[in-house]
């Protein structure tokens, strides 16, 4: 496995869809279009075709090159480009541990982790391929969703789900009644 040193660090190569020396095969051959039935359409891991991301927009520009963004003066010196990553090590952390608490109490916690992991990808190049990995799973998710198969699932799923839980609410007011909290005395 190659690798090449960015401002004192050591990064493992990447090829052009920013998987580590090609080893995303999957993603590389849907890129292709391999297998595909037509242009931006290729099969996702079960076969089935589905939108191929890698014709959007945003996948028409190459990838941003991994390693640190930070200002070039910051770089010119190592203790302070040093200073600058312990600094937005601190900044991310800080985030991503806001994030956690959110997890379990009312508020967007998976997106201000996602958040903090945007700040860590500033500078270290661990969280730039996660989040690429990540951006690419959701848009994989999202093409998935609009499969009208999928939708239909889904709505049947949702339907039964409610008619379960209207049942189970009938059941419970035929035998116990409704009472108010404040008339329980």
């Amino acid at each position: 496995m190659g690798e090449q040193v960015i401002a004192s660090t050591i990064v493992p190569e990447t090829d052009a869809s920013g998987s580590l020396d090609g080893m995303d095969a999957e993603r590389d051959e849907r890129c292709r279009g391999a297998g595909g039935t037509g242009a931006g359409v290729a099969p996702d891991r079960h076969g089935r075709d589905v939108p191929d991301s890698s014709h959007d927009e945003a996948a028409d520009r190459p990838p941003r090159p991994l390693g640190s963004r930070a200002p070039r003066f910051v770089k010119a010196s190592r203790p302070l480009h040093l200073s600058w990553q312990v600094g937005v090590f601190a900044v991310g952390l800080a985030i991503v541990g806001a994030g956690i608490v959110l997890l379990p109490l009312p508020g967007p916690g998976w997106l201000v982790i996602f958040g903090g992991m945007a700040v860590w990808a500033t500078e270290f190049i661990w969280a730039q391929l996660i989040l690429r990995w990540t951006k690419r799973k959701v848009t994989e998710a999202a093409h998935r969703a609009m499969d009208p198969k999928v939708r239909r699932r889904n709505t049947a799923m949702l339907t039964i789900g409610l008619l379960v839980i209207a049942a189970g609410v009938g059941l419970w007011v035929s035998n116990f009644g409704i009472r108010m909290p404040w008339q329980v005395g």
